[in-house]
């Protein structure tokens, strides 16, 4: 069985997509949004698009996303080491607690938490480096804050954070032992691209610049700026030359590379969000124009991101289904899309077993972040994903949940009793593009009517109200799960 993402040869533009006659605004699509901008919907959520034009849904996941308060702080969250009565217990169970509530986060907020997702994966930090819970939520808190703001003011942010401080060794640069790590990083990672407009003595003359985040009252209290620790000489950065400080860096770095930062992050979201594949068509009719709304707009993400969402290359027939999904696309979009059951106790599993699969939350493997689409996959990660969702669906089926089994089918079908149609439609809701061949469809269809007899189903006896249907529910999902086109999106 090979899963593999699709060259999308995807040549429509940036225009905004207008439906037609032989190019409809129909249930596929906005699954394609929900599935990109969220992690699945259930069937009422799409119907509810459906009665809007593609124009104000994008509006409004965008703004709404943009709008959403972030996570109430838990009464930790501001804590310094002092202030635990038992540190290695208590942090153990707050960082615990925080990636369960991240999850139900995620599952539940579409676009923004798919942004965050993004941001922890470009603005990168590691739990198993830092293994702190009030620096977890500080830097989460200013993901979630920044996750649809300012680019300008979102990088600002993060050089400052605690802990970035301490994982890229901000908090060890000084002025008599300077450290390059976040000033490499920044432009590296964050901001231009590899080798792509600085150079070494950019990098040098810049940790110079980001000096002075070097105290703290106590351990785990907020790390602050004391200029006995910072290099009060001139610095040239970019060839401008001054005795410039943290802000000034910033402000630097945007004004003379403003296209080059700009054309970074549009080409990165491009490839999150549509296609990991860039050619220089797309480069010039696509991430170009992105670039050139970013920067009208003063570095404020929306326009463009509303931009790209609205536009025939989003909606173009060939986007859909030319990404593999994430460890975590997997699991939370199939509970969000059957409307299946999960609380805290099942969410701590979705973290679990995303973490077995290459998606730790809070912990990608290095400073480059998930390199995602076919990394996603190798024989080990596969299993893991068809064990995983064979164990959920019969946790669901075990423990009083099995009638949303059928339930799902009722309203998928309007409660058919044909199980040719019962699987086609169950199988068309879970993957993007539908299965190859009609012999796929059969196979599916022979898996889903079990034991049953026949002859029940040619003389209309069987139905989804019968003792078996949870059960034969359950193997077609299984099923559905181990297909490679469920792994698309």
């Amino acid at each position: 069985m090979e899963i593999a993402a699709y060259m999308s040869c995807n040549t429509a533009p940036l225009s905004p997509y207008v439906p037609s006659s032989g190019n409809p605004w129909n249930t596929s699509k906005v699954k394609h949004v929900f599935r990109r901008l969220g992690f699945g919907a259930n069937i009422m959520q799409i119907d509810d698009a459906l009665m809007l034009s593609p124009n104000d849904f994008i509006d409004d996941l965008v703004d709404t996303a943009f709008n959403l308060p972030p996570a109430s702080a838990p009464f930790w969250a501001y804590y310094a080491v002092s202030d635990f009565t038992d540190f290695q217990t208590e942090n153990t169970q707050y960082i615990n607690e925080w990636r369960i509530e991240t999850g139900n986060h995620l599952i539940s907020e579409n676009l923004r938490g798919r942004m965050a997702i993004f941001w922890m994966n470009h603005f990168v930090t590691q739990l198993d480096t830092i293994n702190y819970a009030p620096y977890l939520f500080q830097y989460y808190n200013m993901l979630q804050v920044n996750a649809l703001g300012n680019y300008r003011d979102f990088v600002r942010s993060v050089g400052t954070d605690n802990n970035m401080l301490l994982y890229l060794n901000g908090f060890e640069n000084t002025n008599n032992e300077p450290n390059e790590n976040y000033a490499r990083e920044l432009y590296e990672l964050f901001t231009l691209g590899e080798g792509n407009g600085y150079s070494q003595d950019d990098i040098t003359e810049t940790a110079r610049a980001l000096t002075g985040y070097n105290h703290w009252t106590e351990p785990g209290a907020d790390i602050y700026f004391d200029a006995s620790t910072f290099d009060d000489t001139n610095k040239t950065i970019f060839g401008q030359t001054g005795n410039w400080g943290y802000d000034d860096v910033i402000d630097i770095l945007f004004d003379q590379r403003s296209t080059e930062i700009a054309n970074h992050i549009c080409a990165k979201l491009y490839r999150f969000f549509v296609s990991p594949d860039i050619d220089a068509m797309i480069q010039q009719d696509i991430i170009t124009p992105l670039v050139q709304t970013l920067i009208n707009n003063n570095f404020d993400m929306v326009p463009m991101l509303k931009q790209l969402f609205k536009s025939e290359h989003f909606f173009d027939e060939r986007a859909l289904g030319v990404v593999i999904k994430s460890p975590l696309d997997v699991i939370l979009s199939f509970a969000n899309e059957g409307s299946f059951f999960y609380n805290n106790f099942v969410m701590n599993a979705f973290v679990y077993y995303a973490g077995l699969m290459g998606q730790a939350i809070y912990d990608p493997p290095d400073v480059s972040g998930w390199q995602g689409d076919e990394t996603w996959i190798n024989s080990s990660t596969l299993t893991g994903r068809w064990e995983f969702m064979e164990v959920y669906v019969t946790y669901l089926f075990e423990n009083g949940y099995e009638l949303s089994l059928t339930d799902l089918a009722k309203e998928l079908t309007n409660n058919s009793n044909d199980p040719e149609f019962i699987t086609r439609v169950m199988v068309d809701h879970f993957v993007p593009k539908g299965l190859n061949t009609a012999t796929d469809y059969d196979i599916a269809t022979d898996i889903f009517k079990w034991e049953v007899p026949q002859n029940y189903y040619d003389n209309g006896f069987w139905n989804l109200d019968w003792d078996s249907a949870p059960y034969q529910c359950l193997l077609l999902l299984v099923h559905i799960c181990r297909m490679p086109e469920f792994h698309l999106k």
